[in-house]
This record gives structure tokens, C-alpha cells and sequence, in this order.
């Protein structure tokens, strides 16, 4: 004679497994990326809690991590015609290394307003660790600047990296759509 709790017993493990697999599935913000919850401050002194701060429901951030990613930054500011499209919402987020000492954020920030001074967009410093933060935000790293359309939640929605590409555009433009 069969025992009966053999098929019972697999059928019971199978939706056990099932149910555990489900509840430890990685959620779409946790594949793309989540922007870290960050105290910073425009460089025109408006404070700015990211990612709760951001104005929009999807808002494009320009990252970049180093001096020389300007350019492919400019790049996309001047493919996507973001000095003259009011509908999106974008800053310019640059990522720098947390000296540890407010005075040494202030000559880095005086700097920075004189780098920036005719920029038509929220310039925002986030100083904090750069690895860390391309970690949680999902970006591969912190050697190419990155274009990413964040939520309101921080949540990355879309990103690429490099400089401007119109087809990565229309893959970013239609995110922001949505």
C-alpha cells in the first residue's frame, strides 16, 4: 500500500518554496536602484531633502562624480533641450566625497557657485561617499556620469550613462512620459 503523506508532503513543500521565493523576488526598485534619502542644499542655499524634495512625479537627474564629466553632462542638457522645455523637471546632481568638515563643504560649494553660475537648473552638491551612493542609486559606477528619471520615492524609473545618445533620448524622453 502507497503512503499518502508522500505526495502530500511534496505538494506542501513545493507551495512553501513557492511562497518564500515570491516574498524574496527582488522588487523593480531594488533591481534599478533607489536614490539614498540625503540632506543637501542647492547652490543657491535652498535646502533640498532628497528624495522627498523632488518636485515632480518623474524627474530627471544629471549625476555626475567628477570634474571631467561635465562635458557629457552639457550633452545632454544641450540633446534633450532642457534650458528651454519647462515640462521637465531636471537638476544636476554632483556627487563629491564628504570632506567630514563644514568648512571644507563651504569652499567646495563657493567653488561650485562660481562653476555654475549661469546654469538654468537646480545645481544640487550631495556630499556623501561616491561608491556607496552609485551602489544604492544602481548606477554601474562612478567613472561615467549618469542620466536617471527618479519618482517621487527616490526609485529609479530609467538610467543610462555616458554622453548624450539619441536613442538612449527617446528610451529616457518616453520614461519621463509615462
Amino acid at each position: 500500500m502507497k503512503s499518502v503523506w508522500s505526495p502530500t508532503l511534496a505538494w506542501f513543500l513545493a507551495v512553501v518554496a513557492a511562497v518564500l521565493l515570491a516574498v524574496a523576488a527582488p522588487t523593480e526598485s531594488s533591481v534599478m536602484g533607489r536614490l539614498p534619502n540625503v540632506q543637501a542644499r542647492q547652490l543657491d542655499e535652498q535646502p533640498l531633502a532628497l528624495p522627498e524634495g523632488l518636485g515632480a512625479d518623474r524627474t530627471l537627474a544629471l549625476i555626475s562624480f567628477h570634474r571631467d564629466h561635465r562635458p557629457a553632462v552639457d550633452s545632454w542638457i544641450n540633446g534633450l533641450q532642457l534650458g528651454g522645455d519647462a515640462s521637465v523637471r531636471w537638476l544636476r546632481m554632483l556627487v563629491v566625497n564628504d570632506p567630514g568638515d563644514a568648512a571644507e563643504r563651504g569652499v567646495i560649494e563657493t567653488r561650485l557657485r562660481e562653476r555654475y553660475a549661469q546654469e538654468k537648473a537646480a545645481v544640487v552638491p550631495v556630499f556623501t561617499d561616491r561608491a556607496a551612493f552609485a551602489r544604492s542609486t544602481g548606477l554601474s559606477g562612478v567613472d561615467h556620469p549618469h542620466v536617471v528619471v527618479l519618482n517621487r520615492r527616490g526609485e529609479v524609473l530609467a538610467r543610462v550613462e555616458g554622453p548624450f545618445d539619441a536613442e538612449k533620448a527617446r528610451a529616457l524622453r518616453a520614461t519621463l512620459g509615462e
